[in-house]
């Protein structure tokens, strides 16, 4: 019989000794949730656990549901289980999953990053004896540049379109990634960015939390036929290709991701301009937080795993992977 405190059913992360999923992707009676991106939260389930600072999220992905929420390191049963959750610093409430059942401690990460991020809380490192890490980009060619000068780049792309009579439209992710641009490129401009109606809405829930980032426009409220040309216009990718981008009459866009550490993800998308930022740990990091947890053993989830595990069995890790149905969005 084994004895882990956390199995992988087709529901999902399944703590038998708490009778809970993390992040089920069916629905089930106890769903602890570790953040409220939609490959992550779905809705369905009886009963939602999460952290606090993720509520005003779940309620805008999820709508009105039966929620118990509990703050950072505030420790609750669920069945024999004692559960906490930890700051991921992934986006604005997002969790890592403590759980101890006789004296065994397991860690699920969910999304994680150890950058800056001045709209969420600072990764919390937790020690324990199995980490459960994502593994989006598991591979040594990620290496993320420091935010702040992706930033500064982006406001001189977009002063480089305001001279080329062009509006600059960056297409990112509506949760997470398009607050923290307007969070950082608000170091280095005071002019309002434009945005997608996708993207204002968790503006709101963001300024509702009392996060401070760049003033905003709707392009939905802006006059039929107005010029656009020098402004910055963030987008979700769904908006590329559609006829949404015809109100723009000329018009460069980029994509603010992960993904555009490999330059050929650019020309393949079709993007002029690509921005490396994202919102998930880079191959330094996850190695550096693996091994600050102390875990002996190591589950890697969604991506890159076998990187991951070929590195960690080398350093003397036992690990191994879960193939879950995460990763999508937030990248």
């Amino acid at each position: 019989m084994s004895h882990d405190l956390v199995v992988l059913r087709r529901e999902g992360l399944y703590c038998p000794r708490g009778g809970f999923y993390i992040d089920p992707w069916k629905p089930v009676e106890r769903a602890v949730i570790t953040h409220g991106h939609g490959d992550h939260a779905r809705i369905g389930s009886a009963r939602y656990f999460a952290a606090m600072r993720s509520l005003p999220i779940l309620h805008w992905r999820l709508g009105e549901q039966q929620y118990q929420v509990h703050e950072y390191g505030e420790v609750f049963g669920i069945g024999d289980a004692r559960v906490s959750f930890h700051s991921a610093g992934h986006v604005l409430g997002s969790a890592q999953v403590r759980i101890e059942v006789d004296g065994q401690v397991w860690v699920a990460s969910g999304d994680y990053k150890r950058q800056h991020d001045p709209t969420c809380d600072p990764f919390e490192v937790v020690e324990c004896d199995t980490f459960i890490t994502e593994a989006t980009f598991g591979l040594p060619v990620y290496r993320w540049p420091d935010t702040a000068d992706v930033a500064r780049e982006i406001v001189e792309w977009r002063d480089h379109c305001a001279d080329r009579g062009e509006a600059a439209v960056l297409f990112c992710y509506a949760l997470g990634k398009a607050q923290r641009l307007l969070a950082e490129v608000a170091a280095w401009t005071d002019r309002p960015a434009y945005v997608h109606g996708a993207i204002a809405t968790g503006v709101q829930v963001y300024r509702g939390a009392g996060v401070p980032m760049l003033a905003t426009l709707p392009v939905a409220e802006t006059a039929k036929g107005a010029e656009f040309a020098g402004e910055l216009v963030l987008a979700p990718p769904s908006a590329a290709g559609s006829t949404w981008m015809r109100r723009f009459r000329r018009a460069q866009t980029g994509f603010a991701s992960g993904w555009m550490r490999v330059r050929g993800n650019r020309r393949r998308r079709n993007y002029d301009r690509g921005f490396v930022i994202s919102d998930h740990a880079d191959w330094p990091d996850l190695m550096r937080t693996i091994r600050e947890t102390g875990a002996r053993r190591v589950i890697a989830t969604h991506g890159n795993t076998d990187a991951i595990i070929r590195a960690l069995r080398e350093g003397g890790i036992a690990a191994e992977a879960f193939a879950t149905d995460f990763g999508g969005e937030g990248e």
